[in-house]
């Protein structure tokens, strides 16, 4: 078995090992800005529990992100690889707002 199979072999596994790292960091997120917000007594105007959700879902994005990349060595086709860069701009992008969320919201915080 050269190289090349063996990662075409082991690499999905991983990229779903990673993924679901990222998921588990999102339900996390989740339920940890529920929790800031209902001891909070349900207060709108208190940013942690929205800072939280960012901080979670900016981290979990990165795994996603690092699973995509992963994925771009077994890539074959012209088709896969448009599929999977437009997965990884559509991240990136996302991960952008996500910081730029969480900077304007300690921003508004300090002031």
């Amino acid at each position: 078995m050269d190289l090349h199979e063996f990662l075409t072999e082991i690499i999905p596994t991983l990229a779903s090992l990673i993924e679901g790292v990222g998921v588990l960091i999102i339900l996390y997120g989740c339920v940890k800005s529920l929790y800031l917000f209902l001891t909070d007594r349900l207060n709108l105007s208190n940013n942690q529990p929205k800072l939280e959700l960012a901080k979670a879902l900016a981290l979990s994005l990165e795994f996603k992100l690092a699973a995509e990349i992963l994925k771009t060595v077994i890539i074959q086709t012209i088709d896969e690889f448009i599929v999977l860069s437009a997965i990884v701009i559509l991240r990136v992008v996302l991960t952008l707002v996500i910081h730029w969320e969480i900077k304007s919201t300690n921003s508004e915080e300090r002031e």
